[in-house]
């Protein structure tokens, strides 16, 4: 059976010819689809791409609290509290000046 002899043998399409083509409505509804697609998408990413302040400015930001209250976000923000903060946190030590804490805090960082 040759391929002819298969098309001739099959039913006639129901569908009309002009489906397979594109006119300007189905663009523009595809169009319409492709920026909802792409709104939803940027913003399902944006926490992901924004950027976070550095350590820097987040240990600055903690000025004006209280020297433990500071204390403890500094030892949140770094991971751990560097060591010559350790007896100003447990009271063991009056808390050095705020200069002095982020001078600490930023140094132990590095090193």
């Amino acid at each position: 059976m040759t391929r002819e002899e298969l098309l001739a043998q099959l039913a006639p399409p129901r569908l009309p010819l002009d489906i397979g083509a594109l006119g300007w409505r189905e663009t523009l509804a595809l169009a319409g689809i492709g920026l909802l697609v792409g709104l939803v998408a940027a913003l399902v990413l944006r926490p992901l791409l924004t950027r976070r302040p550095s350590r820097r400015a987040r240990v600055r930001a903690t000025r004006g609290m209280p020297p433990e209250a500071r204390l403890l976000e500094i030892a949140r923000i770094l991971g751990r509290l560097p060591d010559p903060l350790r007896p100003a946190a447990y009271g063991a030590a009056p808390a050095p000046d705020d200069a002095a804490i982020e001078r600490i805090a930023l140094r132990g960082r590095r090193g």
